[in-house]
């Protein structure tokens, strides 16, 4: 799905998504949903992808649930894969939040459903949604206390007070902290980064660390066995240890 809310543009091997909506602070509707999933799932799909970087156009990354459309009766979420079509979705790619701006309340959830995210130093992160009578129900609420420390994350989530990307890089929010403007530049430069490393091993790395989140560590490395062993019998596993002793750059077939 391609529409004028939502522009996908392929640099290399990383698909960048850009919210494209800035009279609405990039806010997000029931288009901007689907076109977002389509644009994940195109992700998924490619073999010539690799990872993907999500922005918002004109120095905002998202101002978070479009309330207008929501009193118009609008779902800025898709069933199975929660807002903005993102939030529940299961992924296999890396995705990379390159924040400029506002992210506030989905828009930061938005970027805590990605697996890293970058952040110009003057960009502000905010879960608002109790100032409005609501609870961050994309992510926010689940998500945060395990990035930051359970007070800061309680602070976020009961005053509704949003603070800068500077803090936000202080308080280990986020992985980079950028100068303004300087975000999406930054975090393609990461998704190349990854694009070096077998895609079965970063798929596998995301599976276990979603795996093994909260259940006892015995259960965790059952589940790392059953991992490491369809893995290490991988065509790439070979083609890594190979490259390693030929001493060349590894050519990756996803198998």
């Amino acid at each position: 799905m391609r529409t004028n809310d939502v522009r996908v543009q392929r640099v290399d091997s990383t698909l960048l998504i850009t919210i494209d909506r800035p009279q609405a602070r990039n806010s997000v509707n029931a288009t901007v949903a689907a076109a977002l999933a389509a644009s994940l799932h195109e992700l998924e799909t490619d073999p010539e992808l690799r990872a993907g970087v999500l922005t918002g156009a004109k120095g905002t990354f998202s101002a978070g649930m479009d309330l207008k459309a929501a009193l118009r009766g609008e779902s800025p979420a898709i069933p199975g894969r929660g807002f903005g079509g993102l939030t529940e979705a299961e992924r296999t790619k890396p995705l990379i939040a390159a924040v400029e701006g506002f992210a506030l309340g989905g828009g930061l959830e938005l970027a805590l459903g990605c697996d890293l995210i970058v952040a110009a130093e003057n960009a502000t992160f905010g879960l608002p949604e109790v100032t409005r009578g609501l609870i961050a129900a994309g992510g926010g609420v689940i998500r945060l206390p395990k990035r930051v420390p359970y007070h800061l994350a309680m602070e976020f989530l009961l005053t509704g007070e949003p603070v800068s990307g500077a803090r936000a890089g202080r308080l280990s929010l986020v992985n980079r902290v950028t100068e303004p403007g300087e975000a999406v530049a930054v975090a393609v430069g990461l998704a190349e980064q990854l694009a070096h490393n077998a895609p079965l091993a970063l798929a596998a790395v995301k599976n276990l660390v979603r795996a093994a989140d909260g259940v006892p560590e015995a259960d965790a490395f059952a589940v790392q066995r059953k991992v490491l062993g369809t893995l290490t019998a991988s065509a790439d596993a070979r083609e890594g240890m190979t490259a390693f002793a030929e001493r060349r750059a590894p050519q990756w077939t996803g198998r």
